[in-house]
């Protein structure tokens, strides 16, 4: 992961763990789901990212959540490590994991799309 990605992901991991402390659940998945997406070529980011969308569905009491997470979790290392994660995807259990999404417009400058 080059220096500018490593920033854009820790800085929407910052924000989200900043709005977990602040019980902002729904704000921090949000910038969960945008690391997600900048992260999910690479492994430990991937991780990190389901592993708070999972800490959030536990806090929630979401079931849902919880075992797409649980689930998620086990994918990430084919994912990751053999290039299968579907690009764009949010990685939140409201979504296919297989399904390709678009990348927002102000993420894709960090992946290379611009």
């Amino acid at each position: 992961m080059n220096l500018k990605l490593y920033k854009a992901f820790d800085h929407e991991m910052g924000e989200a763990r900043s709005l977990f402390a602040a019980k902002e659940y729904n704000a921090c998945f949000s910038h969960l789901e945008r690391a997600h997406v900048l992260g999910q070529r690479y492994l430990l980011p991937h991780l990190q990212s389901h592993c708070w969308m999972l800490r959030v569905g536990l806090t929630r009491r979401d079931r849902r959540e919880i075992v797409g997470q649980i689930l998620r979790i086990f994918a990430s290392f084919p994912g990751s490590l053999l290039g299968m994660a579907p690009r764009g995807n949010t990685g939140g259990a409201n979504v296919s994991a297989y399904a390709k999404m678009d990348i927002p417009e102000d993420l894709q400058e960090f992946l290379g799309y611009r």
